[in-house]
């Protein structure tokens, strides 16, 4: 990670919720927007880097059988831990990408709100090991604010064509607003089961 993980310590110090995920609309409604952009009902397993308090953890562990989620703040893991105690089948671990990928396959891998703050060539490494631990039907879904941020090396529409670059797959939804960004890539790039069709 290009930030230290005291920079984010610092802002968690000051607050459980630094980004205002729990009460801001916007936040609620992009939420909502991504949870929504899967076209699965449900996946197998899921792992969400980056996760932060875990406030989209939460929605995750609703829609999968196993929930990993990481992040590279003690007190972000502990937040989120706290968050999904209710979700036994869901794991929140310390940790830092690209260097302590899990272990294991996933059929959803989320990308939310922190590539930005990567290098370049740091998130391509990221995106390698995205690719070679994905599933055969496997998706990643990436959401990310539009606006500069000072201090980031990469901007969203960055970090998104690397993505779009070095995924390999087909992009299978794109929603883009003034504020923010988000994309789909999957495997199995057909739209809805054809037993779940209403004909």
């Amino acid at each position: 990670m290009s930030l230290p993980a005291d920079y984010f310590d610092e802002l968690f110090a000051d607050s459980d919720d630094p980004w205002a995920f729990r009460t801001r609309w916007y936040e609620q409604r992009k939420r909502d927007l991504t949870l929504a952009a899967l076209p699965r009902q449900r996946y197998s397993r899921v792992f969400e880097p980056g996760c932060a308090n875990g406030e989209l953890s939460l929605r995750l562990a609703q829609r999968c059988d196993t929930l990993l989620c990481m992040d590279m703040s003690a007190r972000a893991v502990e937040l989120a831990r706290g968050r999904l105690a209710p979700y036994p089948r869901a794991e929140v671990v310390e940790g830092c990408l690209p260097g302590d990928w899990p272990q294991g396959t996933f059929d959803l891998i989320v990308i939310s709100e922190w590539a930005y703050y990567l290098e370049p060539a740091q998130f391509v490494q990221v995106i390698e090991r995205i690719v070679s631990s994905l599933t055969p039907d496997g998706a990643v879904l990436a959401c990310h604010w539009l606006h500069p941020i000072d201090g980031c090396p990469m901007q969203a529409h960055e970090a998104h064509a690397l993505l779009d670059e070095h995924l390999s797959m087909p992009r299978t939804l794109r929603h883009e607003e003034t504020d923010f960004l988000l994309e789909l890539w999957s495997r199995q790039p057909g739209g809805i089961d054809l037993e779940e069709r209403i004909l």
